[in-house]
């Protein structure tokens, strides 16, 4: 679920021809409102994660960082969803439920692909074997207030393949996404 919100917001640049990055910007942001009235494409702040000894940041001025809601079936889900400009790094981490101000809810999803290049992909993901209420949890601190499109931390375990005794990867987060200014 969460690589298709991905998906949706990523391009793949063909080689043959550049790519003008406003048309991207524009497509993914038409791509999200599309999908639901609840997607929104973050226009200013940081998505930054932590796995071991690396840290990642993703710049919504210039990178695709998105606040997703979705629904599968009676299920309902929301979640962070982020590309980085060169298309070599994206994360994703999501959680049931629907998005509100001061909520703390267990991490239902999340995933971790690093792309050097077509032949050297390493991707971390969360583990079948993890059970409830131990892949770690997302806080929303603020959403939808004012500016602030999303405003939190969270931390998840993640895997490099889903073998029953893969090491685990402790990740931890934080990011305060904003939306387009009020108009007063």
């Amino acid at each position: 679920m969460l690589l298709s919100v991905m998906a949706v917001s990523c391009q793949k640049d063909t080689g043959e021809q550049a790519v003008d990055e406003k048309k991207i910007a524009l497509n993914a942001d038409s791509a999200l409102s599309a999908a639901s009235p609840d997607n929104f494409l973050a226009v200013a702040g940081t998505l930054t994660l932590k796995m071991q000894d690396s840290v990642y940041t993703f710049d919504a001025a210039k990178d695709s960082v998105a606040f997703v809601n979705m629904s599968a079936g009676d299920n309902r889900y929301f979640g962070i969803t982020a590309i980085n400009k060169e298309h070599t790094i994206s994360f994703g981490v999501s959680s049931k439920g629907a998005a509100a101000d001061s909520l703390i809810k267990p991490v239902a999803g999340g995933q971790l692909l690093m792309m050097a290049d077509v032949m050297h992909t390493r991707q971390y993901t969360l583990t079948q074997y993890a059970e409830p209420g131990d892949a770690g949890v997302i806080h929303l601190l603020q959403y939808r207030t004012k500016d602030v499109l999303a405003k939190g931390n969270f931390f998840t375990f993640l895997s490099k393949d889903d073998e029953p005794n893969s090491s685990l990867y402790r990740v931890e987060g934080t990011f305060e996404l904003m939306l387009k200014k009020q108009q007063k």
